[in-house]
């Protein structure tokens, strides 16, 4: 199932949808404006909060957790020893390890497990300015996962670009 993101709506405080790839309203992602540190939510379309994604404290903006149900699901953080560089980890929290690898900037990624792809993250299927897609490749993955994992690195990745 693929999932359009327009791109130019990533500033906090505003909030966007994410729709599949029939135009229907997948996700809601609703930036918490006046906050200490920077948070989105990932809902529904019946606002039901999937996925928080928060950055962390203590890092200086290097990591984000991701949270559901208030409880810890993941860390996102820039893979250190890599020769890649944009290249981010995704640790569950049972232990489960996420590669993201690509050209994040560009929005031509991919998320692998174990070198399986789970999900491509790419502009070249659309022509719309500003809109890249996020493909989950496997049925059985969860696909809010995936898009947070996405939203979240390419937050990262311009975050660190502006210096910020």
């Amino acid at each position: 199932m693929k999932y359009l993101v327009r791109d130019k709506m990533l500033a906090i405080g505003d909030d966007y949808w994410i729709a599949d790839e029939d135009g229907r309203h997948a996700f809601l992602v609703d930036g918490k404006a006046l906050r200490f540190r920077d948070t989105l939510e990932l809902k529904d379309p019946d606002g039901r909060i999937l996925i928080t994604l928060r950055e962390k404290m203590v890092g200086f903006r290097d990591s984000m957790t991701l949270e559901r149900d208030g409880r810890r699901l993941a860390l996102v953080r820039r893979k250190r020893w890599s020769l890649l560089r944009n290249h981010f980890l995704v640790t569950l929290v049972e232990g489960t390890e996420l590669d993201v690898s690509g050209r994040i900037l560009d929005r031509e990624f991919k998320v692998e497990y174990d070198g399986e792809l789970l999900a491509l993250i790419s502009r070249q299927w659309y022509r719309i300015r500003e809109t890249y897609a996020v493909d989950v490749v496997r049925e059985d993955a969860d696909a809010a996962l995936l898009v947070a994992v996405a939203v979240c690195v390419i937050r990262m990745a311009e975050k660190e670009r502006e210096g910020a």
